[in-house]
Parts: C-alpha cells; sequence; structure tokens
C-alpha cells in the first residue's frame, strides 16, 4: 500500500490521504472544489465546483502514473440534486464511453460548505 500526494491538488483536510495505491488500483479520495493554488474554492456555483474537482482528481491520478481514462468508479456527492443535470453535464466532458460506474447522491452538507464532491477508483496497470 502506498500513498499518492501531490501538490496540484488540495492537501487533505484530515487524517487521511489525498489517494492510495494498492496493487494496480488507485483509491482516489473525495475531492473538495478547492483550487490547490489557492487554498480556497474556486467558486460558489456547483458546475464550477465540480470542474475543479474532477481537476483535482485528474492531478492526483497524474501523481500515481495514470489518468481519468482508466476510472473505474466514482462516487459523486452533492447537496442539491437540482444541480445534477447540470453537473453530469461537466462530468460528461471529463469521461468518454465507456463510462466509469458512478453512484451520485444528495447529502445534507459537505466539507467547508461545499456543493460537490467527488472520489473516484482508477486503475493504474497499462491497458486497464
Amino acid at each position: 500500500m502506498q500513498a499518492i500526494s501531490t501538490e496540484k491538488a488540495p492537501a487533505a483536510i484530515g487524517p487521511y490521504s489525498q489517494a492510495i495505491c494498492q496493487g494496480d488500483l488507485l483509491f482516489v479520495s473525495g475531492q473538495l472544489p478547492i483550487d490547490p493554488a489557492t487554498g480556497e474554492f474556486n467558486s460558489d456555483d456547483a458546475v464550477e465546483q465540480a470542474r475543479q474537482c474532477l481537476a483535482n482528481l485528474a492531478a492526483i491520478a497524474e501523481a500515481a502514473g495514470t489518468d481519468l481514462t482508466k476510472t473505474l468508479k466514482t462516487t459523486v456527492l452533492l447537496t442539491d440534486l437540482a444541480s445534477f443535470a447540470a453537473v453530469n453535464a461537466v462530468y460528461g466532458e471529463a469521461f468518454s464511453d465507456p463510462y466509469p460506474a458512478r453512484a451520485c447522491y444528495q447529502v445534507a452538507a459537505l466539507p467547508k460548505g461545499a456543493k460537490v464532491e467527488i472520489e473516484a477508483v482508477i486503475a493504474i496497470a497499462a491497458g486497464a
């Protein structure tokens, strides 16, 4: 088991790793819409927050030697399912067919007042 960390994504805000590599899999912790350059949310808009979450996932994947094209599963957390369609459109820009398996939930609240959080399981092995 190996922890993966990069300054191109926000640091963990608690006792957890940005990601853990186990075998040929990368388990990426839920990413908030924090711009790693500023340490702040990139926007108050759910769509822009989703874009930043996905950019953070991509940066962590890159640090582990993989990329979002090898994403197997994601979980998307939203504080308001009314933003589902708009966030889904941004999500669709980040992934292509065959799309990763996904779960999406509305939650009462997210850390730091975020509107979106996204976690992922990504393959590391070549050809996966």
